[in-house]
């Protein structure tokens, strides 16, 4: 994409898996109670499609309670350090993600914040996506234009449309529950859409 001076990732079902995570919270969620796995995952998805948050809406459909997220069941996906290691040497790689407390910590445990150079995280900024601020304070840290900055993201919702209001580029990934969603407005529809992170090495 051209001009493009930094490329900034979300986290989750962006460069880490997910899925184990989402099984085991939906396993505790259910716990005790007469709703089934298949389910509360069906629900999950079936609200997925229609661009929302699946987990929060499925737990309003139900009468349940939210169970804390546990950031030790993601995995990183197996192409997100070669796509980082690469990408990096050309351009700048920040984070805009909703996240609890840690980020930095996890990201360098799982070795991928080496090639990260800002992390913005919601936990720590005190704003979470789709709230135009966290991406307008990544901007201001990151010194740089919302037309030279890029954002990749699984969620429509939380990534693409914001992303998109400010004036930044889009990718969307389809990975995770967000790969259900369908554009069906002009704000919701990308610049460009992926199914695996090694498609941005060729994009760029």
């Amino acid at each position: 994409m051209k001009n493009t001076q930094w490329i900034f990732f979300d986290i989750g079902s962006t460069l880490v898996d997910e899925s184990i995570a989402y099984r085991k919270r939906i396993e505790k969620t259910i716990s005790g109670t007469d709703v089934s796995y298949d389910d509360f995952y069906n629900k999950m998805v079936e609200i997925s499609k229609q661009n929302q948050n699946g987990y929060q809406k499925a737990l309003e459909a139900y009468g349940l309670t939210m169970v804390p997220w546990n950031s030790e069941d993601e995995f990183v996906y197996p192409e997100a350090e070669e796509c980082l290691q690469y990408l990096s040497q050309k351009y700048q790689i920040g984070i805009i993600a909703n996240q609890v407390f840690g980020s930095r910590e996890r990201l360098g445990k799982n070795g991928l914040l080496q090639y990260i150079h800002l992390v913005i995280a919601s936990a720590e900024e005190g704003v979470a996506k789709p709230d135009l601020r966290i991406f307008e304070n990544a901007l201001y840290k990151a010194g740089c234009d919302a037309n030279k900055a890029v954002m990749v993201g699984d969620r429509l919702d939380n990534d693409i449309v914001p992303a998109k209001r400010i004036g930044m580029g889009t990718i969307w990934i389809q990975q995770g529950f967000g790969k259900l969603a369908v554009p069906k407005t002009k704000e919701e529809q990308p610049d460009y859409t992926i199914n695996h992170l090694k498609e941005l090495i060729d994009l760029f």
